[in-house]
């Protein structure tokens, strides 16, 4: 297994930018999608962003779409979440999440490797 590590999640003000990371110490190689969920107690799990590490396609979910981007760094073996005009809303646990499998998507099921998540938390 890949271990995953996300990092830069914090606390800022509404409208506010945030950059989180995700790294896997033996690399994405192996891996063909990685997706970024986010969660709040008591709620479902929800994919906000997700990438096709070879084509590099993306897809995002309506709630974040022209204020988040999905982005990698094969060099640096890192992938990124860019989170701009961030809203209270935004506030959650950030997970990255990667598959090996054909299957690229927002559900939380296609993914088997997890980060720990980062907590992202946004004041109005």
């Amino acid at each position: 297994q890949v271990p995953l590590v996300e990092s830069g999640g914090g606390s800022v003000q509404a409208g506010g930018s945030l950059r989180l990371s995700c790294s896997a110490s033996r690399g994405f190689r192996e891996i063909s999608c990685v997706g970024w969920f986010r969660q709040v107690p008591g709620k479902k799990r929800e994919g906000v962003a997700r990438i096709w590490r070879l084509s590099g396609k993306t897809y995002y979910s309506d709630s974040v779409k022209d204020r988040f981007t999905i982005a990698q760094d094969n060099a640096k073996n890192t992938m990124y979440l860019e989170m701009n005009n961030l809203k209270p809303e935004d506030t959650a646990m950030y997970y990255c999440a990667a598959t090996p499998a054909s299957v690229c998507s927002l559900d939380s099921a296609a993914f088997h490797l997890w980060g720990q998540g980062t907590q992202v938390t946004v004041s109005s």
